[in-house]
């Protein structure tokens, strides 16, 4: 069966590459997402697709039914669901478009399968239970994960929230469990090292600078045989905590070294030095979306800036946790 897609929320287009990749038969008929900087990025690598710049509230239910669409990816905004965003829930006006999909599924009278992104803590969420309320009053067999990849086989954490639905009118081989499962039903290898994915010649730019160096005590730091790094988030470069790890060409021992030192050694200016001959630097957004599984002929436009790369990328979705879940939905 040749499948039509609706992408929504469709950011750089990490959805339309997992399904190049999962090898199934169909194509995006339509995205749609309201970030500027985004829609370039998408049109940049998917010339041919039909890209919309507007609200998910403006696509009616008339509208969607005319595109006779059979499937919905979607990954919808986060911010109601995490702590920085203040756990608002459905109260988060960034909800709103999501909460109108909802509402409207039981008009979608073409849509047989789903498959929704979100960030870890929407389990927990009232949202979450008005979608699968929703789904089930819609007649839709689901089943909810909790993954990360390097359940798959890649070298970086980023646990997220998963959701794949189909028309339960449509026979399924995976059994599905009432709770949310953490892994799925086939094994992967270990993930590969992180060496796989580093360019060969990286700019200056990306070292660390005097001031950052002075807060290495709270930097993830990964080597060439590193099996796994930090969740990259959008203020990556810009804070370090918590945002994504770097990397140096330095033996573990001397960053062990250096990161045990005392507070105020790492502060002194006599400290920076030793700190600059680790040479640590930030992953480029060429290697983060080889760590996000997006294909290798993906690129950015030259017109996007580095900044705005991160942001993107800290937005997106790993390319093959969702290809995998694919090849399950469509089992």
């Amino acid at each position: 069966m040749h499948h039509r897609i609706l992408e929504l929320y469709s950011g750089i287009g990490g959805m339309h590459c997992a399904w190049h990749e999962s090898g199934l038969n169909g194509e995006v008929i339509t995205a749609a997402d309201i970030n500027t900087v985004a829609n370039e990025v998408y049109k940049h690598n998917f010339p041919n697709t039909n890209l919309f710049n507007k609200n998910i509230q403006s696509l009616s239910a008339a509208y969607i039914n005319q595109l006779n669409v059979n499937v919905i990816l979607m990954s919808p905004p986060c911010q109601p669901f995490t702590r920085n965003g203040k756990f608002l829930d459905e109260s988060d006006t960034r909800a709103d478009s999501f909460l109108y999909l909802i509402s409207i599924l039981d008009q979608l009278s073409n849509i047989e399968y789903i498959l929704m992104e979100n960030v870890k803590g929407f389990e927990c969420s009232i949202v979450r239970n008005i979608f699968t309320k929703k789904l089930q009053e819609c007649n839709f067999d689901f089943q909810e994960f909790l993954l990360s990849p390097t359940s798959v086989g890649v070298p970086n954490s980023r646990l997220r929230y998963y959701c794949i639905a189909r028309r339960c009118s449509k026979p399924w081989n995976f059994k599905t469990k009432t709770e949310i499962v953490e892994c799925l039903p086939r094994e992967f290898d270990e993930p590969y090292c992180i060496e796989c994915i580093l360019e060969e010649e990286v700019s200056d730019k990306f070292l660390l600078k005097d001031q950052q160096l002075k807060r290495a005590k709270v930097l993830d730091v990964c080597h060439r045989d590193s099996r796994r790094s930090c969740c990259f988030t959008k203020a990556y470069s810009h804070y370090l905590d918590g945002t994504g790890s770097v990397f140096t060409e330095a033996s573990r021992e001397l960053v062990e070294k250096i990161k045990n030192a005392s507070a105020s050694e790492l502060g002194s200016s006599e400290f920076i030095q030793p700190l600059r001959e680790l040479k640590l630097r930030f992953f480029t957004p060429q290697e983060i979306l080889a760590l996000m599984s997006f294909p290798k002929d993906y690129s950015f436009p030259e017109t996007v800036s580095t900044k705005q790369c991160y942001r993107l990328l800290g937005n997106s979705v790993n390319v093959r946790v969702i290809s995998e879940l694919l090849k399950i939905l469509f089992n």
